[in-house]
């Protein structure tokens, strides 16, 4: 073990020098551009590695830019104009299988680009499905729910605990928040209109299937506020205008724990989604050497779990999940609000990447005409 030790510790030694040398002599850039969301959840990314691996790199500038929403539209400009001004970019995964598709994004070998788990595991198997496109490198796992509040439950009623709750205005009477899509409300209405978690998506591949998920989209429709930014429904919530709402769980956190409201979640079917980074094809060797050894760093067993500490979002890694600790600033143990956290995940629903990436725009269009209704 000691041998081992010191031969980790050797090759450990080894490898910084060797980036150093690569530093000092120009073959890796000097500069990064990062893209994301912006808010909480860029600061923790900022928090948790992007600070840590600048204090390991004199001279070293990252900036970042909020554009995630616009990557796909803004790479395949940049890619049109042969000037890409973007080193990485932090991107939902059916916009990493797009970009991918197109070519604008880097395939890459997660042996080769990862970091092994710190459990001994190899990357591809710490990461495991999650890995869901040849250029999509995890980051977290993040989930779409509801929140409710615990002060407008009727009396002599439970709390909802079942998403089927949301569809019955009889026994919680009250305005609901729903996305202005039909992501993942059409998949809650056909599981809440009788259709197994296991055929959601063969029905709503029928027209039949959309227009039976519509109909009972149509049974609360006129109860709903239609929300277009992650911050809505906690600030109706908060406002106390609706009694339950959908939105980012890591948003739910926030209002419950950090701003103190009585709400509370309601994790049922809550839709899994996840977020990562790609690399843009099109980068010199020194932006990419930079990107890449950045890219090892920033997604390692320890850095993922440290992000953690800042936002309630669970770490892609299996192996980071037992090093989920405390809230930086809270105090409080965040492992119970992780979206991954076995009391938590008793039943999820997966967002299928590959269904609505071929059926998106067709039953957007029907989504947003029944809305005009």
């Amino acid at each position: 073990m000691k041998l081992t030790k010191t031969l980790f510790a050797t090759t450990a030694l080894t490898v910084a020098a060797g980036l150093a040398h690569a530093e000092s002599h120009g073959m890796m850039a000097d500069s990064m551009t990062l893209v994301s969301w912006g808010g909480a959840y860029q600061a923790s990314q900022d928090k948790a590695y992007a600070q840590p691996y600048l204090e390991m790199h004199e001279g070293l500038t990252i900036s970042w830019d909020e554009s995630s929403n616009e990557a796909v539209a803004k790479l395949r400009a940049m890619n049109e104009a042969g000037n890409i001004t973007w080193d990485l970019v932090d991107v939902v995964a059916s916009d990493a299988i797009r970009l991918c598709d197109e070519g604008l994004a880097m395939e890459y070998d997660p042996e080769e680009l990862l970091a092994e788990g710190d459990d001994g595991s190899s990357a591809e198997d710490d990461f495991g499905e999650l890995i869901v496109s040849d250029c999509f490198i995890p980051q977290i796992v993040y989930s779409t729910t509801f929140g409710y509040r615990t002060d407008m439950v009727p009396e002599g009623v439970d709390a909802p605990s079942e998403i089927c709750s949301v569809f019955d205005l009889e026994t919680y009477p009250g305005k609901r928040a729903l996305e202005k899509r039909p992501i993942n409300n059409m998949e809650w209405a056909l599981l809440c209109d009788g259709v197994a978690k296991e055929d959601v998506y063969d029905v709503l591949a029928t027209d039949e299937g959309q227009q039976q998920a519509l109909d009972k989209l149509a049974t609360i429709k006129d109860d709903v506020i239609w929300w277009s930014a992650g911050a809505d429904t906690p600030q109706l919530l908060a406002d106390g205008e609706i009694f339950m709402g959908s939105t980012y769980n890591g948003r739910l956190f926030s209002v419950i724990e950090e701003q103190d409201q009585p709400v509370a979640m309601m994790w049922d079917a809550q839709v899994f989604d996840l977020d990562g980074w790609i690399i843009p094809t099109g980068l010199d060797d020194a932006a990419l050497a930079r990107v890449k050894d950045f890219v090892k760093f920033a997604t390692d067993t320890q850095r993922l779990a440290d992000q953690a500490k800042y936002i309630s979002y669970g770490p892609a890694r299996a192996s980071s999940a037992p090093l989920v600790g405390q809230h930086a600033e809270l105090g409080i143990e965040m492992a119970p609000h992780m979206p991954t956290d076995p009391n938590n995940a008793k039943n999820t629903f997966l967002y299928n990447y590959e269904f609505w990436a071929d059926y998106r725009d067709d039953i957007d269009a029907k989504f947003q005409a029944w809305l005009a209704q």
